[in-house]
């Protein structure tokens, strides 16, 4: 019997592995705008990576509990973090259109 980590199990709970999906989506959306590069670009291809965003936020959000502790602020704050994440990503979306 193979143990697998949680990360990837999709029924369990992963806050690694909302993050990863938020973190992996936004730097696919700047590879996709042209970043390391001089000029920037909008890309028809960057409404692919929202999903992914979404997908990251719901994983981060199952992994909040009902009782209010320093874990449930920390998962809040990567909510947050992750809200800043959709918000940029749809930025690029609709840079230059």
């Amino acid at each position: 019997m193979v143990l697998r980590p949680s990360i990837f199990r999709l029924r369990s709970r992963s806050l690694l592995r909302g993050v990863l999906l938020s973190l992996f989506a936004f730097a696919a959306s700047l590879r996709l705008e042209g970043f390391p590069g001089a000029t920037l670009h909008a890309s028809p291809w960057q409404l692919l990576v929202v999903p992914f965003v979404c997908w990251g936020m719901l994983e981060t959000a199952r992994c909040l509990g009902r009782k209010w502790n320093l874990y449930y602020a920390g998962v809040l704050i990567l909510l947050y973090a992750e809200l800043m994440i959709l918000a940029m990503t749809l930025f690029f979306c609709l840079y230059r259109l």
